[in-house]
């Protein structure tokens, strides 16, 4: 089978030859510590280099890399507008389209979030209408886009895909307001939530639909995210989600789905396993990054008899406990585990759940990428000697 071949295959629940493999998104990528280590590792001359995610300052992977590493999917990413960059408390920072101030910090090497730009405590909805929203429609958001996303599905098999633009309904209104003050409006204020997350829900269905428009008719594959749990619970109970953000993720679905014909992939970190049928019955068809940490996701097998008919599984190799303290060996017994609970029949697409730091090992990497690359799922669950 060809990557495209064997995506397709995996998502219609079809047994494909191996699980395809993916890398290289803005949730999703090697962090800019590892990156030129892991190419030098690899024999690999240094790369071009390009920051993927300013935030989390992660990398865009090179041709070369992608190759060896046998990624099965190429992925064009919204380029980043509105951009300001900014001092934040004496430190390097910038504000975002929402006018939200990311600060950097050296723990980590990455820009993390310091402030709310709608954080007062007597936000009103006048107070929204003035806000200086960004502008949908903005020129540069998806400049080169359609020529690469051409490219890739004209010349090659590879599986395109079209990166998340980096909102979620969820996610941005807890950024703008603050996720202690937007939980307060959920119970005391409802109809001023209801007008932010409406104002946020209506600016992303906008901007989908420009992209979509760009990129939709070589695209299999489009990315939304909006993270919901925690590491051991949702962030908020599956009452409030139905009420305030299920409708919304709802919208968004419909639109791309509108204007495309390929699948929704959903990154949606934590603890989510009680809320995994209301995102099946609102459209998303594949979900990312399945926490193999967090409370309610450690049974993998689980997971697949209960929801693998209805939902396609992406991700499964976590990064925070699990591929920093493993060996080699244990990594490849990971993956051969979870492509044989998540595989079995097709569903399930191979990827580490989030960036790959400094903490991690290379040959923890190459171990990952190598098994996943040789692992059948069609009967024979034996890992050959990958090095």
């Amino acid at each position: 089978m060809n990557s495209r071949q064997r995506f397709e295959a995996a998502v219609n629940h079809q047994e494909p030859d191996r699980p395809p493999l993916d890398y290289g998104k803005h949730i999703g990528s090697f962090h800019k510590s590892v990156y030129a280590p892991l190419r030098k590792y690899l024999g690999l001359p240094p790369g071009e280099g390009r920051v993927l995610d300013r935030m989390a300052q992660n990398m865009v992977l090179d041709e070369d890399l992608l190759q060896v590493l046998g990624i099965d999917f190429r992925w064009v990413v919204p380029n980043w507008v509105g951009v300001r960059e900014r001092e934040i408390d004496g430190e390097l920072g910038y504000l975002d389209m929402w006018h939200t101030p990311h600060k950097y910090t050296e723990v980590g090497d990455y820009y993390a979030i310091a402030g709310q730009s709608l954080g007062s405590p007597e936000l009103s909805q006048s107070d929204l209408e003035a806000f200086a929203w960004p502008d949908p429609d903005h020129p540069g958001m998806f400049i080169g886009l359609a020529e690469q996303a051409r490219s890739w599905y004209s010349g090659t098999d590879y599986v395109v895909g079209a990166d998340g633009i980096k909102v979620g309904v969820l996610q941005t209104a807890a950024q703008l307001r603050g996720y202690d003050k937007l939980f307060m409006d959920f119970a005391l204020n409802p109809s001023l939530a209801d007008a932010l997350l409406e104002k946020i829900t209506s600016l992303i269905c906008e901007m989908y639909v420009n992209y979509m428009k760009v990129v939709g008719p070589y695209v299999q594959v489009v990315v939304i995210t909006d993270d919901q749990g925690t590491q051991k619970s949702l962030m908020i109970s599956p009452t409030m989600f139905r009420r305030f953000i299920k409708p919304n993720l709802k919208r968004v679905i419909d639109v791309i789905k509108s204007n495309t014909k390929g699948k929704v992939l959903m990154h949606c970190d934590g603890a989510i396993r009680p809320i995994i049928p209301d995102l099946i019955d609102i459209g998303v068809d594949i979900l990312n990054p399945i926490q193999t940490v967090v409370k309610g996701l450690e049974d993998t097998l689980s997971l697949k008899v209960e929801f693998g008919k209805q939902i396609c599984f992406h991700g499964a190799i976590d990064i925070q406990q699990f591929l920093p303290n493993a060996t080699p060996e244990i990594v490849r017994q990971e993956v051969a585990r979870r492509s044989h609970d998540l595989g079995e029949g097709g569903g399930f697409i191979l990827a580490p759940c989030h960036n790959i730091n400094r903490d991690t090992p290379l040959e923890n990497i190459i171990s990952l990428f190598a098994a996943g690359r040789e692992f059948q799922s069609n009967g024979d669950k034996n890992i050959n000697t990958l090095e």
